[in-house]
């Protein structure tokens, strides 16, 4: 029999964290979320997305074991943003059982009716400016960080339960070997006509990373709030997710574009250390994932382009072209083998034609779902 109990203590917060790691643990592309940081993101106390926001964690048991999880979720800035009154879901992962799966969507279907919601819209966890998509191409190599991963039955499930694509979103990936050279010397030259507009290209500055944090905030939330899926983030929750950054921040992959001292675009690349948290069993820092996170940062060779921002006005000056060239001639210098730009979304013009004009390949797609609620 399979029964469905609500997430309401710390014995039950452990199993949807640690439920994942049983179901992967034969997975060689499988990499595990540190259990802190999932505790974390959880936990209505410590994120800020629960100050303005709600959501129920649900697990499925099935004699006695845990078979299934899924998070329940009410984004009222989302909603508010774009006029809408979707409600989400999140992270779903379950047993190859399509029953099992069937039980979850219908407690997330039945929560998000009860709060008076048209629709539900996934997988988000718990919203576009955290872990979201459905990998449904490129499971055959392990995710970068910040990326989902799952089993290829959840597509069957989701799109049996009646679920249909809403978008894909593109990742890339870059050979910095592969660029071609004369697209670097064209960025040299766009370089040179920005500093005549007093355009400057800089590294970040780490020790004003606060005030750096608040600036990039401000462009973050202008430059995509056109875009589809996104959600405005407050101070809060930037400043949540910056804590987290600034603690694999590498500041040559790090630039900022300025006109007269004023922050106009932002580019973020970081090291992808999940090359060190597939590693790292279940998750756990102590007692040696930690040694392991310290000792094995210099040893990365992957990286992913997380964000890249321009202000809607300077879009057609080529920032975006010296942000890539600068982050591709850093690769080089750090002998990266390989770098990720992710992720894209597909009708995105703007962001897909350059990249393909600099060598890189799409190679993993993820899917957003919806369905309406009857």
């Amino acid at each position: 029999m399979i029964t469905i109990k609500k997430v309401e203590n710390g014995a039950d917060k452990k199993k949807f964290i640690d439920f994942v790691h049983d179901l992967y643990k034969d997975d060689k592309n499988y990499v595990p979320e540190l259990y802190l940081a999932q505790s974390d993101l959880i936990n209505p106390a410590k994120n800020p997305f629960f100050k303005h926001s709600k959501a129920d964690l649900f697990i499925a048991e099935k004699d006695g074991k845990v078979v299934g999880r899924i998070a329940a979720i009410r984004n009222n800035n989302y909603n508010e943003f774009t006029n809408t009154k979707s409600g989400f879901f999140g992270f779903f992962d379950v047993v190859n059982d399509y029953e099992v799966a069937k039980k979850l969507l219908d407690t997330a279907n039945d929560w998000i009716k009860k709060e008076g919601l048209t629709d539900i819209i996934g997988p988000t966890n718990f919203s576009t400016n955290e872990t979201c998509g459905l990998l449904v191409e490129g499971l055959d190599s392990p995710p970068v960080i910040m990326m989902t991963y799952n089993k290829a039955y959840y597509q069957t499930f989701l799109e049996k339960y009646g679920f249909k694509k809403q978008m894909d979103l593109v990742a890339y990936t870059l050979d910095p070997m592969d660029m071609p050279e004369k697209l670097l010397r064209l960025a040299k030259g766009i370089e040179e006509r920005l500093k005549r507009r007093n355009i400057t290209v800089r590294k970040i500055n780490m020790k004003a990373f606060d005030s750096e944090v608040k600036a990039v905030k401000d462009i973050y939330n202008a430059a995509w709030d056109k875009n589809w899926g996104f959600v405005p983030m407050t101070d809060d929750e930037f400043k949540y997710q910056a804590k987290d950054m600034k603690m694999i921040l590498d500041k040559d992959f790090a630039y900022v574009a300025e006109e007269n001292g004023k922050v106009i675009a932002f580019s973020l690349t970081i090291p992808n250390v999940n090359e060190i948290f597939i590693t790292i069993k279940r998750g756990r820092l102590l007692p040696t994932g930690l040694f392991k996170l310290l000792m094995n940062k210099s040893k990365i060779k992957s990286a992913r382009v997380i964000t890249l921002g321009v202000l809607e006005e300077y879009r057609k000056l080529g920032i975006d072209v010296v942000f890539y060239a600068k982050n591709m001639e850093t690769a080089r210098e750090k002998k990266l083998k390989y770098a990720e730009a992710s992720w894209i979304l597909e009708n995105n013009k703007e962001m897909n034609s350059p990249l393909i004009s600099i060598n890189a390949k799409p190679y993993k797609k993820y899917r957003i779902y919806e369905k309406k609620l009857a």
